[in-house]
C-alpha cells in the first residue's frame, strides 16, 4: 500500500488533542495571550514581531481600517441589501473593490519604493541630501516616462494626509523608520521641483512604505490592507443594521433615470 502523502505546515495543524498554531499550542500559549495584530504579522512572516513591530504595524491596520463612503463601503451595504442572507458575500463584495484606485496603492507604492532601492548602485542615502537627490532622480524619470508616482496626491486630503505624519512618527519613536519611508519622504520633499505642484504624501502610500520597511513580503501588502478594510466593512454593515442608508442609495439612482437613446460601441471609443 502507498505511503500517504505529507504535507508539512508550520501554521495550523490539528491532532486529537491539540491545536497548535505557529508551532505554539494555541489554547495555551496564543488564545489570550498573544494580540490579532502580532498574530497577523507573525503568520504573514512566520517570526514572532518585536513590540516595535507590532505598534507600527498596527497603526498601519487602523490607517486603513475605514474611511466612510467609499465605494468598498458602499458595494457592501448594496450587497447586503440586495442579499441580507450572504454577510460574506457583502464583505466579499467590499474587499474585492480593493484596486488600484483604493488600497491598492498600499502594494503599489511599497513595490514602487522597494525597486527604486534595489535599482541603487552602492550604499543607499545616510543622510536628507542624499534621500533628496534620489527622489529627485526618481521623480523625474517618472514624469519623463509620464508615469505617476504612487502614494502621491488625495483627492480629499489635498492640504496633507493626517496620517502620513503620525505614522512616520510612529515608524522613528520604534527605530523603524527605514529606507522605503526615507525614499517616500524625500519624494515629498523635492517633488514640487519637478512637477511644479505640491502633492500630499497619501496615508496608503506611507502604509506601503512603513509595511516593506518592516521586511513583510511585497506580495502581500495589499492583503494587509484587506485585512484591515475587512474590519471596517465589518463596522459598516453593523451600522447599516442600525442606521440603514443602503436602500436610499439604490432609490437614488433608481428614481432618478432617464431613458436615453442607444450610444454604440466602437473601438475608437477607449481611453488610453
Amino acid at each position: 500500500m502507498a505511503e500517504r502523502p505529507e504535507y508539512p505546515t508550520a501554521l495550523g495543524a490539528s491532532s486529537r488533542e491539540t491545536i497548535t498554531l505557529l508551532g505554539q499550542d494555541l489554547a495555551k500559549d496564543v488564545m489570550g495571550e498573544v494580540g490579532f495584530g502580532e498574530l497577523a504579522f507573525w503568520l504573514a512572516t512566520q517570526r514572532r514581531p518585536e513590540p516595535g513591530e507590532t505598534r507600527v504595524f498596527e497603526a498601519v491596520l487602523a490607517a486603513l481600517a475605514d474611511h466612510g463612503f467609499t465605494p468598498t463601503a458602499i458595494v457592501t451595504r448594496l450587497t447586503y441589501l440586495s442579499a441580507p442572507d450572504s454577510v460574506q458575500g457583502a464583505l466579499a463584495a467590499g474587499l474585492l473593490g480593493g484596486g488600484s484606485r483604493f488600497l491598492g496603492v498600499t502594494e503599489d507604492t511599497g513595490r514602487f519604493l522597494h525597486d527604486v532601492l534595489v535599482s541603487v548602485d552602492g550604499d543607499l542615502p545616510s543622510g536628507d541630501q542624499g534621500w533628496d537627490d534620489l527622489a529627485l532622480r526618481t521623480v523625474q524619470a517618472e514624469r519623463e516616462a509620464k508615469r505617476f508616482v504612487p502614494g502621491l496626491g488625495h483627492h480629499v486630503h489635498k492640504d496633507g494626509d493626517p496620517r502620513t505624519p503620525r505614522l512616520m512618527e510612529i515608524a522613528a519613536e520604534e527605530g523603524l523608520f527605514g529606507p522605503h519611508l526615507s525614499l517616500f519622504a524625500a519624494i515629498g520633499r523635492v517633488h514640487p521641483g519637478v512637477l511644479g505642484k505640491t502633492l500630499p504624501l497619501n496615508g496608503a502610500g506611507v502604509c506601503g512604505a512603513a509595511l516593506a520597511d518592516l521586511g513583510l513580503p511585497l506580495e502581500l501588502l495589499r492583503g494587509f490592507a484587506l485585512l484591515a478594510r475587512t474590519a471596517g466593512l465589518i463596522g459598516q454593515l453593523a451600522e447599516e443594521l442600525r442606521h440603514p442608508v443602503g436602500n436610499d442609495i439604490f432609490l437614488s439612482v433608481d428614481l432618478n433615470n432617464r431613458s436615453a437613446a442607444p450610444d454604440p460601441y466602437s473601438p475608437g471609443d477607449r481611453h488610453g
